[in-house]
């Protein structure tokens, strides 16, 4: 580790005094109202009516029939959102909301209370400033704040798509905090998504503050825009986590301007971002195949893993893109993407992963449904603008150690500041000579892999002991790259039954590599 590595981690540690380990905290607290500890799934109309028409409450209505009717409930959508035009252009005397009578006949009360009567959530919207984002000119909330929280709250909603249009020029922080303290006064949990564009990098500031933020632009029906969506934000892996998400904004899937498989892909990458998976065709109108798309519930799993991880690009090379993402069972979900205009061979190894070692890997495709094994090698060949996507899981039964479970000497850390690792952090040992990473295992065990990242060009060797007695002397742990690249290293070792304590013992001065998890295979 660089000395300037421990020192923006020693900023954030918190010291465990009862057991000697100290934990990293994120350099920026995420907003803590319980919600959204997974991405949000649901529906949203915009992408399908904008401010038609046909964009009613019996449209609403019927969109939550169709969540329960058609399996998409149980497949885990769960929001019901509606987006501008709900309102009257004008504040009644009170200064309230009025929703437009001719759209919403019965108001919004009553139909966030038909969306609840289903087992579901309602969402609405507005945005910071003095109007919405149409042109016909609705109210937004800036200066309005307190009151429009509460008038949502009595109203039952559940989720705040939170616009930047009209903002009068008044920074952005200051309008989205605005807002969030409002929604916490309210008395209602309110999951809030800000919906600034990424103008100002909302990644950077917005954990504390909202659930979720969009890094982008309004995403459109065709192929150049959903990919440029996803290129945007595949970057930001390292700013998600459980209730704060980076949103590349809802999904086209059923809109009909992409083919099926450009919608596979649209699904899949989102999936792999931990990205919202918000519904943005009139489910009325769908084919078999979109619903079919919509519901697969392998690729939704990516998207909802308890882990929260979003996935990290292994490679990018002219247009042929590799995505890893760590879940939280120790798998790994591999994307293998191809933006261009031919069918071209993408791949990557198990090792490249950072899974750990293991005498061969279960790959399940999970469009195909197909399953394989392989020794390594994760390959496909893969259509223009298709993508191939596995979950990755190791054969041989190894059991996994994480960091977080392991003892460290004196001036250690837990971290989480750099992306796909496994768990929820690594052990970021001190930058000294006898610094230790120190495990409690049961055998028996052949061999011990070490998942581990070092980004700089010098090995970093250890002295590996079990209980207490050096068994392998000065094990190198090679270069990755970077300190987001993970790779093992396997150590065959005769590890009798019971219990037992593996310690990794840095011999120079630079201390030990970034240490993710130790597997113990039998």
């Amino acid at each position: 580790m660089s000395s300037l590595r421990r020192i923006a981690s020693a900023a954030a540690a918190v010291t465990i005094a009862a057991s000697g380990l100290v934990l990293g905290a994120p350099a920026a607290s995420a907003l803590e109202n319980g919600l959204l500890r997974t991405p949000p799934m649901g529906f949203n109309n915009w992408n399908s009516t904008q401010c038609r028409a046909e964009f009613t409450e019996a449209m609403i209505k019927d969109i939550a029939d169709i969540f329960v009717g058609k399996g998409l409930k149980d497949a885990g959508y769960t929001y019901v959102n509606i987006d501008d035009c709900w309102a009257l252009p004008s504040r009644n005397p009170a200064g309230d909301l009025v929703p437009d009578p001719a759209r919403f006949p019965n108001g919004i009360k009553a139909l966030a209370a038909y969306v609840h009567a289903k087992g579901l959530k309602f969402g609405i919207y507005t945005s910071a400033g003095t109007k919405t984002c149409n042109k016909a000119g609705f109210p937004g909330a800036l200066g309005h704040e307190q009151q429009d929280a509460n008038l949502f709250a009595s109203w039952g909603v559940d989720y705040l798509k939170y616009d930047n249009c009209n903002n009068q020029g008044v920074d952005a922080q200051q309008r989205y905090k605005a807002m969030r303290d409002a929604l916490a006064k309210s008395g209602r949990p309110i999951a809030y998504s800000l919906c600034e564009w990424g103008q100002n990098q909302p990644w950077t500031w917005a954990a504390p503050v909202g659930n979720l933020w969009r890094t982008t632009g309004d995403i459109s029906d065709k192929w150049s825009s959903m990919i440029g969506k996803a290129q945007t934000n595949r970057g930001l892996a390292q700013y998600a986590g459980p209730g704060h998400w980076n949103d590349p904004d809802m999904l086209e899937v059923g809109n009909g301007g992409m083919t099926a498989t450009e919608y596979r892909t649209h699904f899949s990458l989102w999936a792999m971002m931990a990205a919202p998976l918000l519904i943005g065709s009139d489910l009325r109108k769908v084919s078999d195949d979109d619903f079919a798309i919509l519901k697969n519930t392998d690729v939704i799993a990516l998207d909802q893993d308890p882990l929260g991880k979003q996935a990290t690009v292994l490679s990018a090379n002219a247009g042929l893109v590799v995505y890893s993402k760590v879940l939280a069972n120790g798998d790994r979900a591999v994307a293998l993407s191809n933006e261009t205009a031919a069918t071209a061979t993408i791949g990557t190894t198990a090792s490249a992963t950072g899974i750990g070692s293991a005498s061969s890997y279960t790959l399940k495709d999970l469009w195909s449904k197909a399953i394989r094994t392989t020794a390594g090698t994760i390959s496909a060949s893969v259509p223009s603008h298709a993508t191939v996507l596995y979950r990755v899981s190791r054969a041989g039964g190894a059991t996994r150690y994480e960091a977080e479970s392991a003892t460290l000497s004196a001036g250690g850390t837990i971290d989480a500041n750099h992306a796909g690792f496994s768990g929820t952090g690594f052990a970021n040992g001190a930058n000294a000579v006898g610094s230790y990473v120190e495990w409690q295992v049961t055998g028996p065990a052949s061999s011990l892999a070490f998942g581990y990242a070092n980004g700089t060009t010098a090995a970093r060797p250890v002295d590996i002991s079990v209980d207490g007695t050096v068994v392998a002397a000065g094990v190198p742990f090679p270069g990755t790259g970077a300190w987001t690249t993970w790779n093992t290293v396997t150590k065959g070792l005769a590890l009798p039954a019971g219990q037992h304590t593996i310690r990794l013992t840095a011999t120079t001065a630079d201390g030990p590599a970034n240490l993710d998890y130790l597997d113990v295979s039998p």
